[in-house]
């Protein structure tokens, strides 16, 4: 495919949606791709995309994909735009993400081709108490190269057929598993640690954090949603996340799980 245009489009707060939305593409070996990153650069216009492959990742927050995650793909519309889905999980489960990811992309227009979930480290994830930390690691990379290769091998085979949407059938439930109450609460910050760098700032996709008369960084807790990029980019460690959440990840999902694909 070393003559194909291929888009991503990436949700990706802590990096790892859109980790395992690049190695996808170079399994495929595509010539030329363009990323849309949605985490904090939004299209002021609605994009169109035409019949080349575009890799759309996010990752799962309780089963489901993050509301502003979905608000923000609603600026790409599909011509039967052969899709690539992805979403990458914190070895919980992923419960219906996948599937919801697949139903917006094809009511916009676009024809999921494949789809994969891969583990990427939890947002809640500690030094204290790990919760797939460190992935997307080495093999899950190589497993993702493997599947866009196969990818590729499927996008030869039906690019010339009139194929639905109904074609890949992923796991996940309709309606969808019933978001929880947001409760608002933001990583809470150590004074006397934090330098004013300006580091949350740069990574927060909803712009909860904001800099007080260039002394204080405030945190809108009605903003935040949890992500902790804050505190996985802080160079201090001066932020952090309680949630006693944390603690039953570690003790329940410490096995290794491993990606699935939907072809």
């Amino acid at each position: 495919m070393h003559n194909t245009q291929l888009d991503i489009i990436t949700f990706s707060p802590t990096g790892g949606s859109a980790c395992i939305a690049n190695e996808v593409a170079r399994g495929m070996e595509v010539g030329n791709i363009k990323t849309w990153n949605i985490t904090k650069e939004i299209p002021t216009e609605q994009v169109w995309m035409g019949q080349n492959p575009v890799i759309v990742s996010a990752p799962v927050y309780g089963g489901r994909i993050p509301g502003i995650a979905l608000e923000r793909l609603q600026k790409f519309n599909g011509e039967r735009t052969p899709a690539i889905v992805l979403v990458t999980y914190g070895n919980r489960d992923y419960e219906d993400a996948l599937k919801e990811l697949c139903d917006v992309l094809t009511q916009q227009g676009f024809v999921p081709l494949a789809a994969g979930a891969f583990i990427a480290e939890h947002s809640y994830s500690t030094q204290e108490m790990p919760i797939a930390q460190g992935r997307p690691d080495e093999a899950d990379k190589e497993t993702a190269r493997r599947f866009g290769a196969q990818v590729v091998t499927a996008w030869r085979k039906k690019e010339k057929t009139q194929y639905t949407p109904s074609e890949i059938q992923v796991k996940g439930n309709f309606p969808y598993k019933v978001k929880g109450a947001h409760t608002p609460q933001a990583p809470s910050i150590d004074q006397e640690r934090c330098t004013l760098c300006g580091a949350c700032l740069d990574v927060c996709p909803t712009h909860a954090i904001s800099l007080i008369d260039d002394q204080n960084i405030f945190s809108d807790q009605a903003l935040c949603i949890k992500c902790c990029a804050c505190v996985k980019s802080c160079p201090e460690k001066a932020r952090s996340f309680e949630t006693p959440f944390r603690k039953y990840l570690f003790e329940n999902f410490a096995i290794r799980k491993e990606p699935e694909f939907f072809l």
